[in-house]
């Protein structure tokens, strides 16, 4: 079927394109995508850093309605509403332990651009394009996906926003009450407050953290972090970090939580950390990027670095827990989130770099093919 897709073929540009994509086979399943959200993942991809070759559809934040399914697939049907998250084999002992997010296959199922058997799912003029993307490949107006990634949602909640439950939500989210299992009156550092930071200190929030630092140098992102629950921030490029967090908790933090990547500012960590602090790691860093701090530190202070992908979370689980919370008011996600047309989707990078949005949410208009600006 014919589908319009942002396609990136180089240096994080998309074009919004007429593609071919193929009819779901036995074990996949077609949603028409309401919203999905744009991702630093994505990007990383579409700057040529990742596993996947150029031209692709990417987009990992999907959300829609289902279409069609195939023969083999039980779990939804056309017309239910569905969240799309990252995709695991259900069969090897990390999914079989409740732990997806570290599948055994997870970057052969969801980076490398194509199906299991090789075949690419996306053409145009003959020519094949990566897709399967987190196993959805969701910047279109369609997307073929699997039964691992989705998750249904009620008729209660906006479907064009629940899409970055999927992934960025979900990792800070999850990465604070799942992957470092913070505890009521515990103190935290997040370090960045993008759509993760931020989702992390509304997760510090749900847990009843009673410290929540925020690090981050934009002013209008710390606003946003005291509205969602952060008690102190820091701007990191005007404060020494460390000194300024022992000001607010003396005896150093009981978790740190990185979403930024940046060398320089995971060297820091160590002088903020208390003892039996455990330290989650997310953020992209740069290839080569030893693990921070001093290790006799480490051990004098009984501290944990740990690493996290996607928060720790099974979605089948943790997402239905995410849209409570949303329903409850206590994640609400809307205030991260800017929508875009598809075909804005350039504008949309350019915005969240400029720190004008947290979360853009890109709206595919099921109409003709565009240019993206």
């Amino acid at each position: 079927m014919k589908i319009q897709a942002a396609v990136a073929e180089s240096g994080a540009r998309f074009s919004l394109q007429t593609v071919e994509l193929d009819e779901p086979r036995e074990d996949e399943i077609l949603v028409r995508i309401a919203g999905v959200g744009l991702c630093h993942t994505d990007l990383v991809f579409a700057e040529g850093g990742g596993m996947l070759e150029l031209p692709a559809v990417l987009g990992h934040e999907g959300s829609g309605i289902v279409a069609a399914v195939g023969s083999r697939v039980e779990k939804v049907k056309p017309g239910d509403r569905v969240a799309l998250s990252f995709r695991s084999c259900g069969a090897c002992d990390r999914c079989n332990s409740g732990d997806p997010a570290y599948c055994r296959t997870m970057p052969m199922l969801n980076f490398v651009g194509e199906r299991d058997d090789g075949s690419k799912s996306i053409s145009t003029q003959d020519v094949a394009i990566s897709g399967n993307f987190f196993g959805q490949s969701s910047f279109a107006d369609h997307a073929l996906t699997y039964e691992r990634n989705v998750v249904k949602l009620p008729e209660d909640v906006p479907l064009e926003l629940m899409g970055p439950l999927g992934c960025g939500i979900q990792t800070g989210v999850g990465g604070v009450l799942r992957s470092l299992g913070a505890t009521p009156g515990s103190s935290i550092l997040i370090l960045g407050g993008g759509s993760v930071g931020l989702s992390a200190v509304m997760g510090a929030s749900i847990a009843n953290c009673a410290t929540i630092i925020l690090a981050e140098p934009m002013p209008n992102r710390r606003e946003l972090a005291v509205e969602l629950g952060a008690t102190h921030t820091i701007d990191p490029i005007a404060n020494d970090l460390p000194e300024r967090v022992r000001e607010i908790a003396a005896a150093g933090v009981d978790y740190a939580f990185d979403t930024t990547g940046i060398p320089q500012v995971l060297g820091q960590v160590a002088a903020c950390l208390g003892s039996k602090a455990v330290f989650g790691i997310v953020g992209i860093a740069p290839p080569g990027t030893n693990i921070p701090g001093d290790l006799m530190n480490m051990v004098t202070f009984g501290h944990t670095i740990k690493g996290i992908i996607e928060g720790d979370s099974n979605p089948d689980e943790f997402i239905p827990e995410l849209v409570a919370y949303y329903k409850d008011g206590r994640l609400p996600l809307e205030k991260l989130v800017k929508t875009y047309a598809l075909t804005d989707i350039n504008t949309a990078i350019e915005e969240q770099s400029q720190g004008l949005c947290v979360k853009p949410v890109l709206i595919p208009e099921h109409g003709p093919t565009a240019e993206a600006q």
